[in-house]
C-alpha cells in the first residue's frame, strides 16, 4: 500500500477515535491524593454471561504517556465494554509534564507513572466491591492501549521485577490475562523504529538512565509472567508497528511462554479502541475468552 494511502488512513482513524464525546463514568474513586489518581467504574449494561457476578475489565489508556493524552480518549471504550456485559475500570495515572513556553511535553515521569498503575491495582479489590458489587474481581482482566499496553504487561509481571524494585509483589496478580492493544512493549526495538518520538526513552528519564531503568520497566525483561496474555495488533499500524509486538511474543518464546499474537488486516492504531469499527469487536472477543 503507499505510504500516501497508509498516512490517510492512520489520518481518518485517529479522527474517528478522537472525534466522541467522553462517556460519563457510573462512578468515580480515588486511590490517592493527586488528582490524576482516580479510576472511573461503569456497570455492566447487559448480562450476557451465565448470569451471577461479571467480570471485571481493567483499561489503561495510552497516549505516549504524555500529558495532553487522558483517560477521557478512551471512556467511548470502556463503554462499548461495558454494553458488552463487562464492569470496567478505567485508571488513570500521572504522565508527563507540559512546557507552557514551548507547548512540549515529556513522556512519562518517573517512578510516578510506575508508582500510579502499582497503587491503583493494589487498591482495585477494595474499591471494585463498592463502586461495582455485581462484578466478580477474580475474574480480571487486564487491558491496554499503546503506552496503555506497556502498561498492562507491566502491571501483570510486577512478581518478576527485580528484587529490589519498590513495586515488586510476592506472587503473580490474580489475573485471567492481559489482553494488550498495540503495546509499546519492546523498549529496544520501539527506540530503533523511534515510536511516538522515542517515548519510552523519555519515560525512563532519559538516555542517561535508560539502560539502568529499563530492566524495571521492559516488559520483554520480564519474562516469563506465568499469566495468560494475548497481543492484538493492526498490521497497517505506523504509530506503533507491528514488529513492536512480534518482538515481545519472540521474546516470550525464547523464554519458554506462549503468547497469543492477533494481527488484522488493514488496521492501523486506533481502530482496535473505536467501537465503531469491527477491530474493536475482535478485542472484545478476545476479552471475553479469557474472562468467561
Amino acid at each position: 500500500m503507499p505510504d500516501d494511502v497508509v498516512a490517510a488512513r492512520a489520518a481518518a482513524e485517529e479522527k474517528s477515535l478522537f472525534g466522541y464525546p467522553p462517556v460519563a463514568p457510573d462512578v468515580t474513586m480515588t486511590y490517592g491524593d493527586h488528582p490524576d489518581q482516580v479510576i472511573d467504574f461503569y456497570v455492566p449494561r447487559v448480562q450476557t454471561g451465565p448470569g451471577g457476578p461479571v467480570p471485571l475489565v481493567v483499561v489503561l489508556h495510552g497516549g505516549a504517556w504524555q500529558p495532553r493524552y487522558d483517560r477521557r480518549h478512551i471512556t467511548p471504550f470502556a463503554d462499548f465494554l461495558a454494553r458488552r456485559g463487562f464492569a470496567v475500570a478505567n485508571v488513570e495515572y500521572r504522565r508527563g509534564a507540559e512546557t507552557a513556553e514551548t507547548g512540549s511535553s515529556t513522556a512519562g515521569c518517573w517512578p510516578d507513572t510506575f508508582d500510579d498503575v502499582a497503587a491503583a491495582l493494589d487498591a482495585l479489590p477494595a474499591l471494585v466491591k463498592e463502586a461495582v458489587p455485581q462484578a466478580d474481581a477474580r475474574r480480571t482482566v487486564l487491558t491496554g492501549h499503546s503506552a496503555g499496553g506497556h502498561l498492562a504487561l507491566w502491571a501483570a509481571a510486577r512478581h518478576v521485577l527485580p528484587a529490589d524494585a519498590p513495586w515488586r509483589t510476592s506472587g503473580s496478580a490474580a489475573l485471567r490475562g492481559v489482553v494488550a492493544l498495540a503495546p509499546i512493549a519492546d523498549f529496544e526495538v520501539a527506540g530503533k523504529l523511534n515510536v511516538c518520538g522515542g517515548a519510552a526513552r523519555q519515560l525512563l528519564g532519559g538516555e542517561a538512565q535508560f539502560e539502568e531503568r529499563r530492566p524495571y520497566a521492559d516488559p520483554t525483561l520480564l519474562l516469563p509472567t506465568g499469566v495468560a496474555t494475548t497481543l492484538v495488533q493492526g498490521r497497517t499500524d505506523v504509530v506503533v508497528p507491528q514488529a513492536v509486538a512480534e518482538a515481545y511474543a519472540d521474546a516470550a518464546a525464547k523464554a519458554g511462554e506462549v503468547v497469543g499474537l492477533t494481527l488484522l488486516e488493514d488496521v492501523g492504531h486506533f481502530p482496535l479502541i473505536d467501537p465503531a469499527a469491527d477491530a474493536c469487536a475482535v478485542v472484545a472477543e478476545e476479552i471475553a475468552q479469557l474472562a468467561w
